[in-house]
């Protein structure tokens, strides 16, 4: 008489996930969790998130309009450079958090809802 023994594979829990701010040495923030992102820090970094996507935009359409005039001056010019670059940086460190997140859903898709090794 032969005994099988069931094991249940629980999946790994998802890796760190970047968060929309720095810390105040200028270092990534990550959150752990196994909450699927329903956690409240989740829910407040996707608030961040779409505030600077929604930030970004405004500043691309201010942008457009002071490129296209003639009379703004360098200093103008030099602000809207400062702000653009910070914008980039937010919106780059969104992408690749989302883009990090992305992929470990995908793994799961495909190997039939346990990430692949």
């Amino acid at each position: 008489m032969s005994c099988h023994v069931a094991r249940i594979i629980e999946p790994p829990p998802p890796p760190p996930r970047l968060l929309p701010w720095s810390n105040s040495d200028g270092n990534p923030c990550y959150l752990l969790t196994d909450s699927g992102g329903t956690s409240h820090l989740s829910r407040v970094a996707d608030n961040i998130e779409a505030i600077q996507l929604g930030m970004a935009d405004d500043l691309l359409d201010h942008a457009a309009d002071l490129l296209g005039d003639p009379t703004a001056t360098a200093p103008q010019l030099r602000f809207l450079a400062a702000r653009l670059t910070e914008s980039l940086r937010d919106v780059h460190r969104v992408a690749r958090s989302r883009g990090a997140r992305l992929s470990v859903h995908d793994d799961a898709e495909v190997s039939g809802g346990c990430p692949r090794p």
